[in-house]
């Protein structure tokens, strides 16, 4: 990318460009076709983004009029802290974009977020089979040593 893509909050106008890469995202992580998510959550997880009373919110890059990353982001509460916490849920990079900073870029404008919530800590998961991600996030984190378990219900 010649010019530096413009990192912003996203607006109620970006649905359609920001509906490609949330696809895209979850196409990376199998949710696409048989498995893909119902059409509600996308439908009430972009809403939440809008809701001044949720925790739940979202950044884009933008580079020549096209989104090509976006970031979804929660500030929650701890009981190890006074402030917030910052839990960085989704991050995603069309493909035509990556190597080029976008993901960076959308980490460090989430830690500015959080900075600004008087959050002392952000984090986030990736699926231990994502080795081109994990080589940026240890650049910019550390790993915590943590196991994650989950449980569908």
């Amino acid at each position: 990318m010649a010019a530096k893509a413009l990192v912003r909050s996203i607006s109620r106008s970006d649905f359609d460009r920001w509906l490609r890469l949330w696809e895209g995202y979850n196409a990376f992580y199998k949710r696409a076709g048989p498995t893909a998510l119902p059409r509600e959550v996308t439908d009430m997880t972009w809403q939440r983004f809008f809701d001044a009373y949720e925790p739940v919110h979202a950044l884009v890059a933008e580079h020549e009029g096209s989104l090509v990353g976006l970031v979804h982001y929660i500030f929650h509460r701890s009981t190890t802290m006074l402030g917030p916490t910052c839990y960085l849920q989704d991050l995603f990079t069309d493909e035509t974009a990556r190597g080029k900073g976008i993901g960076r870029a959308l980490i460090e404008a989430v830690y500015e977020r959080a900075r600004g919530a008087g959050a002392a800590r952000v984090y986030w998961l990736t699926h231990e089979t994502n080795a081109t991600a994990t080589k940026l996030y240890d650049k910019l984190a550390e790993r915590s040593g943590f196991v994650v378990y989950t449980k569908t219900l």
